[in-house]
């Protein structure tokens, strides 16, 4: 860890608090010059940093800045590796680099933006400075790979739990992949995996999140303006992407030691958005009516065809209708899975 780093870690655990440059100084084993310095640049970076004669420097309770003090001083999980980045253009993808690297388990890449975002099928995710969280987790487990897809629906339960939590607001879990608040996507997650060849389990996984907090300064683009929502429509303040990203990895690891488990299962079902809908099963250049079931036990769609046959989705795409007061209208999204 740098000397600025280790600033602010005691900055953040003393955050409000007056603390002298040479008290700081002699507990890092450094200089006055050097602690000057790491204030400096921590300043140039955002934070609220303020000194005053003989009483030292304090960050301002009002700091916000996304950073890995600021993140750890609410994570309750051990030996994760962060590094937080002004902009990258994926962070799934930095990862993934770093995995084939030799990058160990637990090692977090988080952006303040990112120029080339990826969502599933090979859609891009709008990700801007300043109005989101985009990180990603690199994970190594013991897992066959047609369990793969078990990572991403822990993962959609840790963001609705965390997202809840944090915000007040109710969540969604559009099937499989998407959390969805008061109708709009605001979070979405894309798992990507490499695969051992020789053992035909995985090498390694990489867990990447990006969500929506609040609505961008030139708005959301033309063609997600129906689709995309912020969790805080309000730009609600406080330290929320620090509090959020630990609230995500604290209930994702705390399922991730049993994935196999499912204990997560329950609460994904709860939040399930496709449950009792009536829907189109697409198929070959057809629209099969059919209604939405449930959720089975292996994270499969169960739906209902108008012949009575029941039928398991674990790959396809389905199209939902939905009428609503303000336009009679049928209006559709599609739900695309592996």
């Amino acid at each position: 860890m740098s000397v600025k780093e280790q600033v602010l870690t005691i900055l953040e655990e003393e955050k409000g608090c007056y603390l002298s440059g040479e008290d700081m100084a002699a507990q890092l084993g450094v200089s006055r010059n050097a602690i000057w310095k790491s204030i400096r640049q921590l300043q140039k970076e955002g934070h609220l940093i303020e000194g005053v004669p003989r009483l030292g420097y304090t960050l301002r309770t009002d700091s916000h800045v996304l950073s890995v003090p600021g993140i750890k001083k609410y994570l309750q999980v051990p030996d994760l590796e962060l590094t937080v980045y002004p902009t990258l253009p994926s962070t799934n993808t930095a990862l993934k680099q770093a995995a084939e690297a030799g990058a160990p388990a637990g090692t977090v890449l988080i952006a303040e933006e990112q120029t080339a975002g990826r969502g599933r099928l090979g859609r891009s995710f709008y990700s801007p400075a300043g109005t989101g969280l985009y990180f990603s987790v690199l994970l190594r487990p013991t897992l066959p790979a047609t369990d793969c897809s078990l990572i991403t629906t822990c993962a959609a339960v840790a963001c609705a739990e965390a997202m809840e939590t944090i915000s007040g607001q109710k969540t969604e879990i559009k099937w499989v992949n998407d959390i969805y608040v008061d109708g709009r996507k605001a979070c979405g997650i894309l798992t990507e995996a490499a695969l051992d060849l020789e053992s035909g389990g995985l090498q390694y996984a990489v867990l990447g999140i990006g969500i929506n907090l609040a609505p961008p300064e030139q708005g959301f683009p033309t063609e997600l303006q129906s689709i995309a929502g912020p969790l805080f429509p309000d730009h609600s303040g406080g330290d929320v992407r620090n509090r959020l990203t630990a609230e995500i990895l604290n209930r994702f690891f705390q399922y991730y030691p049993d994935l196999t488990g499912k204990s997560y299962l329950e609460a994904y079902r709860q939040r399930s958005m496709l449950t009792g809908q009536s829907v189109y099963v697409l198929r070959a250049g057809d629209k099969i009516p059919a209604k939405v079931l449930g959720i089975d036990n292996d994270f499969g769609l169960i739906v209902a065809y108008e012949s009575g046959q029941t039928e398991h989705l674990s790959s396809g795409e389905v199209s939902i209708r939905k009428r609503t007061a303000e336009s009679p209208k049928i209006q559709k999204f599609s739900v695309n899975f592996d």
